[in-house]
């Protein structure tokens, strides 16, 4: 697949020092790609430089194989999507929509098609006549994400679109973004600091931290591969214990996995809630210290001699956990980060 949009070595260094630094990343075309990470990470700085809202420092943007970082934002063929809907409210829907065609000269049969076609993708067709007060907060990211896609951009940007919304809407509407991105085959970047949205609706993840890129991989490798400590903590729950790691294995408690990098000295180990499973013969020994039930599964807290554990359980094997009661356990998999570098090592298994 050809490349749509491409950033390379982009840096926008604040007068407070902070910033982003040779950022480079690579969107195919037709391909939804997220930044993640936490606040004052640096990845609505990249969005907003490739929308053309910000000034670079240094590095390139390119869009279509065209150079865009000189071009002041409506001159770029690429469109946003705020936080904030910045519908006019003295405008009715289909005014609204059909502002931008009407400045490209476009006939009225046609305009009129064009909305149609944009409300149609959002699903509030018969909606023309209302005026931005009259919808609900959903409603109104809808119109504003038709008006972007009414505007043909080869790059279409999004900046936390939904953070606004309740977790019930954010979680429709997100559903409703992947299925209008697959039937366009739109090129989308999208910004978010929520974990799950971005696991659930990008084609790969952008991790983002301090003004640097963590990681940049599809959303399995992420969760199953995190490559430094910082990823494995802020993507999806992990449990985190003290190793050493010495000649062929790396010891956690009475457990020994493979040392596959030849770690020396203390190391840190990430284990998936998932990944600690009950076990009949030698094992870590834990006590159950409380069972919640969160839907189609339960999260067991478990104390052992190595520190407080996580556990999901399948709802169906609840039965077999009682609190105060003890159980012996083991990790399926475990991720050991060194100190040093606090890079992944691999996965690893028991020996």
């Amino acid at each position: 697949m050809s490349i749509q949009l491409s950033i390379q070595n982009l840096s926008k260094i604040y007068p407070t020092g902070e910033g982003v630094r040779d950022i480079t990343v690579e969107v195919e075309r037709g391909e939804l790609v997220t930044l993640l990470g936490p606040s004052g990470c640096g990845k609505t700085t990249v969005l907003r430089s490739v929308g053309g809202f910000i000034e670079p420092s240094g590095g390139s943007i390119q869009i279509g194989g065209r150079e865009v970082s000189q071009l002041p934002p409506e001159k770029r063929p690429s469109a946003m999507v705020f936080q904030s809907y910045n519908l006019w409210p003295h405008m009715t829907v289909f005014d609204n929509l059909a502002f931008s065609l009407k400045l490209k000269k476009i006939k009225k049969k046609e305009l009129t098609k064009k909305v149609s076609w944009a409300l149609g993708l959002v699903h509030l067709l018969g909606m023309e006549k209302k005026y931005p007060s009259e919808l609900s907060g959903g409603q109104q990211q809808r119109i504003a994400l038709a008006r972007a896609l009414l505007l043909e951009p080869e790059v279409l940007l999004l900046d936390e679109p939904f953070s606004a919304l309740d977790a019930k809407l954010r979680h429709e509407l997100r559903e409703e973004l992947r299925e209008i991105q697959a039937k366009q085959n739109l090129t989308m970047l999208f910004v978010t600091h929520d974990q799950e949205e971005a696991l659930s609706i990008s084609d790969r993840i952008v991790v983002m931290n301090k003004g640097h890129i963590e990681q940049i991989a599809k959303p399995q490798d992420i969760y199953n591969q995190p490559a430094s400590l910082f990823v494995a903590q802020f993507i999806g729950r992990m449990n985190f214990l003290k190793g050493i790691a010495e000649a062929d294995k790396i010891t956690v408690g009475p457990m020994e996995f493979l040392n596959f990098h030849q770690y020396t000295g203390e190391i840190t180990i990430g284990v998936r809630p998932e990944d600690v499973i009950l076990t009949e013969g030698q094992g870590l020994e834990a006590k159950v210290e409380k069972i919640m039930m969160l839907g189609h599964y339960a999260e067991i807290t478990l104390h052992t001699i190595i520190g407080r554990l996580k556990m999901f359980v399948d709802r169906g094997d609840m039965n077999k956990f009682q609190v105060k009661n003890t159980i012996k356990v083991q990790f399926s998999t475990i991720q050991a980060f060194n100190h040093q570098n606090e890079k992944y090592d691999r996965r690893n298994q028991v020996i």
